[in-house]
């Protein structure tokens, strides 16, 4: 009997993942030892400083290119992508930081000393904290960072799972809105079980097809069923099957139509400092499996899964686009913007070689950073009620608080595309691979759904400029420092990487190597 041999580690290649984990299941046992006054003076700068702990390995880690655990690939996109999901999770934890309490379907001042009156304070006492929020998205935050690097089905669903669990429970922590909460908690937990059997269903068809392969070991690690694609004369039922199944899996964290339809009633119903954190961080995850997939894995049948992809990518921007402008909810608005900008990433998915694959990286930060911006300003338009999302409680805002509706103005501009901002840059940087690869009808609609795309944000920008202020426009409540340092970065990353683009861009095209 031979002795099991286990697969080399290299500790220092999965120290960001092994950081987050261990940060989360402290943050378990704050909860479960630290009184709760001290719970969250704790559990805030815990987390904050295993994400920027994290963050300094993945830069240490620059130059790994190797497979460690047989399992996890470290490599350029790995990198980049786990940098890229780090740095905005920092950016959106300062956001949660600020914001435990639920008062009006957002997370506010968490502290009673800081609650503006003597309910808040008392409810801010009973609550403890809400402490859980920080575990709960630390865990999430470790779960991406094994699914982008992901270098087999297997590991991929279980990551999935990882950072699926949290994210659904979170969801659910609004206190004042509570039953809108739970609702779209509820939803995203059902329509997400079911995207994780498909995938689950997927893995197991790809799994039945390498073993098709003969004398070599079957598997869903991507080296093997890259073989099996190029190697394999069995017939590609299993293999067109499988593909279509883990590809719903991957769509529905994408927010791809046809598989869109949780994501406007789960932002308008999760805390919206979450909303931000699943915007920015969860499309990252998202997309960066989707191209480990496509790019590795499936590459050999690229000629066959491209019109099916391009056709959901069109979809995805007709519904994006089109829905949007019907929208009376900026936080349903900024929804539908999410789902069309999902549609321009997949166009950067489809283009070939590795220029689609770093112009598709780079949208990614480019558009989390926005979006996190865009959903700092949502949290400060507040009255007595809490948040004030209706689109028609934002008329006058720009000139009841100038400074906020030009911040936000500047936000809804760079969603549009507009040159100067880094809405512009990231468009050209997955449009122009795509045409340059022959993708002309993917270009064209991806052109034309932005035109469309404008309206609704061009809309937000003269009802705040152009219509007068009315006793139920709402004020900008002052933010705090956490808040107001979420905010700053977020707006200076939208203005750099729209006029300066150059060092990511270098930085994502020398990252765009994936290790075989």
């Amino acid at each position: 009997m031979t002795e099991l041999e286990l697969p080399p580690i290299d500790y220092a290649a999965i120290a960001p993942i092994l950081i987050m984990l261990v940060a989360a299941v402290v943050g378990v046992l704050v909860e479960a030892f630290v009184p709760r006054r001290l719970r969250h003076p704790v559990q805030l700068p815990l987390a904050v400083l295993a994400v920027l702990a994290a963050l300094t390995m993945v830069v240490v880690n620059a130059d790994k290119r190797v497979i460690t655990i047989g399992v996890i690939a470290v490599d350029g996109p790995t990198l980049f992508l786990q940098g890229s999901i780090l740095a905005l999770s920092a950016v959106a934890l300062l956001l949660l930081g600020e914001r435990v309490v639920e008062r009006g379907g957002a997370f506010v001042a968490q502290a009673a000393v800081t609650a503006d009156s003597p309910e808040d304070r008392q409810q801010a006492e009973n609550a403890g904290g809400a402490g859980e929020v920080y575990p709960l998205t630390t865990f999430a935050i470790a779960g991406m960072l094994i699914f982008v690097s992901a270098n087999d089905l297997l590991t991929m669903f279980i990551a999935l799972e990882v950072f699926s669990l949290p994210l659904y429970l979170l969801c659910a922590l609004a206190r004042r809105r509570r039953l809108l909460s739970q609702e779209a908690a509820m939803k995203y937990f059902l329509l997400g079980a079911y995207a994780s059997a498909f995938f689950l269903f997927g893995l197991a068809l790809i799994y039945g097809f390498t073993a098709g392969l003969g004398d070599r070991q079957a598997g869903v690690d991507f080296a093997t069923v890259n073989a099996a694609v190029a190697n394999s004369t069995a017939s590609p039922v299993l293999l067109f099957a499988g593909m279509a199944l883990v590809a719903i899996g991957l769509l529905f964290k994408a927010a791809a139509a046809p598989f869109h339809v949780w994501t406007p009633d789960v932002y308008q119903g999760a805390p919206t400092p979450l909303t931000g954190f699943m915007a920015a961080c969860t499309k990252v995850a998202a997309f960066g499996a989707l191209l480990r997939v496509f790019h590795v894995a499936f590459e050999g049948a690229r000629w066959d899964f491209t019109p099916v992809l391009g056709a959901v990518a069109v979809l995805t921007m007709l519904v994006g686009a089109l829905f949007a402008v019907t929208q009376t909810d900026i936080k349903r608005l900024l929804a539908y913007s999410s789902i069309a900008n999902a549609g321009y990433l997949l166009v950067g998915v489809l283009a070939p070689g590795s220029e689609g694959l770093s112009g598709t990286m780079f949208y990614l930060v480019a558009y989390g950073f926005t979006v996190l911006a865009a959903f700092a300003v949502v949290t400060l338009v507040r009255d007595a009620d809490g948040e004030a999302t209706h689109l028609s409680r934002w008329a006058g805002l720009g000139r009841r608080s100038p400074v906020y509706a030009s911040v936000f103005t500047f936000v809804l501009l760079a969603f549009a595309g507009i040159p100067m901002t880094s809405g512009f840059t990231s468009k050209f940087a997955v449009f122009g691979p795509a045409l340059d690869g022959g993708q002309v009808w993917l270009v064209i609609a991806g052109v034309l759904t932005s035109m469309v795309l404008a309206f609704p944000y061009l809309r937000v920008v003269v009802l705040m400029w152009l219509s007068e202020p009315g006793d139920s426009t709402p004020t900008v409540a002052v933010p705090g420092a956490l808040t107001s340092a979420a905010l700053v970065i977020g707006v200076l990353a939208t203005l750099v990487l729209g006029v300066a683009p150059a060092p990511l861009l270098d930085l994502a095209s020398s990252a765009a190597d994936f290790v075989r």
